[in-house]
Parts: structure tokens; sequence; C-alpha cells
């Protein structure tokens, strides 16, 4: 007998099926608009070198490859915070977190 096979389907449609992974999937999108915003703020040279982390509360965490990179991002996270909250997240504090690149 003929088994016939599901057709595939995208990511989106997979999330849309799945509470939990839609749920990751817009706290991923929320990073990722955050770090957009704030975009402007960061030394062009220094942008690579910043991915968006997670958002919990008003605590926004910003994962960065180098010290130097994160001392520099340390000094502007009192704009950033400004940055956000003129765009109406609710953000706080900002961690710095050194990225080393793992998994």
């Amino acid at each position: 007998m003929y088994r016939r096979t599901p057709p595939p389907i995208s990511l989106q449609q997979a999330a849309e099926g799945s509470p939990t992974l839609g749920s990751l999937m817009a706290r991923a999108r929320d990073t990722a608009e955050r770090l957009k915003a704030v975009e402007g703020l960061i030394p062009p040279a220094m942008r690579a070198a910043i991915l968006p982390g997670p958002a919990e509360g008003d605590v926004w965490c910003l994962l960065v490859k180098g010290s130097a990179a994160a001392a520099k991002l340390r000094q502007l996270s009192p704009m950033l915070v400004t940055r956000l909250k003129n765009k109406g997240w609710d953000v706080a504090t900002i961690r710095i977190k050194l990225y080393t690149g793992g998994r």
C-alpha cells in the first residue's frame, strides 16, 4: 500500500502550531528588534561583535565578542537603556556578557 507523507512545513508554520516554539521565536524576534533599535548608538566597527541575548523582566543581556568591545558597550549602556525606554521597552539594566562562541 502506498503511504503518503505529509507535505513539508515551514519553521513559521511549525511555530504557529507549537506554543513553546512560538514563544521562543517571539522572544528571539524581540531581542533582535531591541538591538536594531540601539544599533545607531553603537560604533559601526563594534556592531559585528554584538549579539542580542535574552531579556528577562527589565534586564536585557547583550553578548559581546571581545573585552574591549564589552568595556565600550558598558560605557554606552545608559544611552542604550534610554533609547529602549523611548521606543517603548521596559528596560532598566543592560547586562554585558562576553561571548566565547561556544557550541
